[in-house]
């Protein structure tokens, strides 16, 4: 079974732009980061709740939601989903438009590699994939500055680390500029922003 995990953290509702609730942000980012991987076939959703409390509400029936410690550490989030499959990758909450062929790309390159990124612009992840369980030699968060650089430096041998195409987090409010209107998805977000 292939697990696509939204880990939410408290840290995500920085990048709310003046006059939006950071609470309120968070929620809107979980949310339609949530549906970008409740939409995938052949994939089981799950929300990663690190200390952000409410997230059962987001969930279809049937999605499993998983408290984690307030650090919602990597190797936290791939130890919570090793019971319940083989491969999965584990997406940052404020990744609210990522491509769903993103996810796929990552879950392929798994094939030839243990662990697998999306880089995230302006350093850090955007998603991370790993097959279960998650190997002890990946020391690395999605908020590492170089983390393809930090993993393939910990990895016992070479191409252990692939990487896929990279993307973008929202994590400062001038980064609501990444996104891009025509683009379908973020509906939740996009409707706060613009007060509908």
């Amino acid at each position: 079974m292939r697990q696509a995990a939204v880990l939410v953290t408290p840290a995500m509702g920085k990048g709310a732009p003046p006059g939006v609730d950071p609470g309120e942000f968070l929620l809107a980012l979980a949310e339609d980061t949530y549906e970008i991987v409740a939409g995938l076939d052949l994939v089981e959703p799950v929300i990663l709740a690190a200390g952000v409390d409410g997230l059962d509400d987001l969930a279809w029936p049937g999605t499993r939601v998983i408290p984690l410690p307030d650090s919602g550490g990597i190797a936290d989030a791939f130890a919570a989903l090793a019971p319940y499959g083989e491969e999965a990758v584990v997406i940052s909450g404020d990744a609210p438009d990522l491509p769903p062929l993103l996810i796929g790309k990552l879950f392929r390159e798994l094939g030839r590699a243990p662990v697998a990124v999306c880089p995230a612009e302006g350093g850090g992840a955007v998603a991370m994939a790993a097959r279960l369980p998650f190997p002890s030699w990946a020391a690395a968060g999605l908020d590492d500055e170089d983390v393809v650089a930090r993993l393939r430096g910990q990895a016992p041998g070479p191409r252990m680390v692939a990487t896929g195409p990279g993307w973008h987090r929202l994590r400062v409010p001038a980064d609501i500029a990444r996104l891009d209107p025509g683009l379908e998805g973020w509906d939740t977000t996009r409707a706060l922003l613009t007060g509908r």
